[in-house]
């Protein structure tokens, strides 16, 4: 769906196309690419069957400004975890040269997939990095995915790890961040500020837990401001916050809420 900055609906696509779409980006040609993270027959009252009854889930889309389906990533309704194929892919980034990054690994997922995937522009598969595991590298419920900010650098939302890790575009690790809470999103703006959806999924959301989205230095991971989550967690029935998020030129803020099925924007101010 694509809004205008009042919120008023423009036009929407993909009808039938996903099981359960779940991350996206725009790349600098804005092409839409889109994660289809599932394919179980039923998820949140969703079918994982086209009109003609086969399943879909476990690929990675490209689509034009216009919706029209220009690559696909996967096998079709088969979960892999080789060169060709995803486990539950999350979300997908690309960088300015055209590669494109995909973490994969939704929970629950516990003998599947935990890693990134890197292409080439035209979807030839150049490498993996991670498994399950905490170690540095490694990867619990990878949920998001960035490329971007002054050095180029991958950022991981590691979110059952608690953490955000960051690499090179070779897989090389660089550091891991504790600091941002356990986070379902993270997005870097081109000056070099990180933005963090820090959630508590059911059960683990209780009474006086800080959730919403932290705000910091993509490049030494210091924090700088933080964005309640609205919710209440007296009333809380499923885990929230933001597990899609971006910003603007202006500083304004826009976070998926996934429990509350809405979109939120949040505007800068001094």
């Amino acid at each position: 769906m694509e809004f205008d900055p009042s919120g008023r609906l423009l036009k929407s696509f993909g009808a039938g196309l996903f099981a359960y779409p779940h991350g996206f980006t725009i790349d600098g040609d804005g092409n839409l690419w889109v994660t289809d993270v599932n394919d179980q027959e039923t998820i949140l009252g969703m079918s994982a069957r086209n009109a003609s009854g086969v399943v879909m889930g476990q690929e990675v889309l490209k689509l034009s400004p216009e919706g029209k389906v220009l690559m696909t990533l996967g096998k079709e309704g088969v979960a892999a975890t080789g060169p060709d194929g995803f486990d539950r892919p999350t979300s997908v980034a690309v960088a300015p040269n055209g590669n494109i990054f995909i973490s994969d690994g939704h929970a629950p997922n516990q003998n599947g997939a935990a890693r990134v995937v890197k292409f080439s522009k035209d979807g030839r598969f150049i490498k993996a990095w991670g498994r399950k595991g905490s170690a540095p590298g490694e990867f619990d419920e990878p949920h998001d995915i960035f490329v971007g900010g002054s050095h180029g650098w991958v950022y991981v939302a590691d979110r059952r790890n608690s953490r955000v890790q960051v690499f090179d575009q070779e897989g090389n690790f660089i550091v891991a961040w504790k600091q941002f809470g356990q986070p379902s999103s993270v997005f870097v703006g081109k000056d070099d500020t990180i933005y963090v959806g820090a959630s508590f999924p059911d059960p683990a959301a209780k009474k006086g837990e800080s959730r919403g989205i932290m705000i910091g230095n993509a490049i030494e991971g210091s924090l700088k401001a933080f964005i309640p989550d609205p919710a209440d967690l007296d009333n809380v029935i499923r885990g929230t916050s933001a597990s899609g998020i971006a910003a603007d030129g202006m500083g304004s803020v826009f976070a998926a809420d996934v429990g509350a099925h809405n979109l939120r924007k949040y505007v800068k101010f001094n």
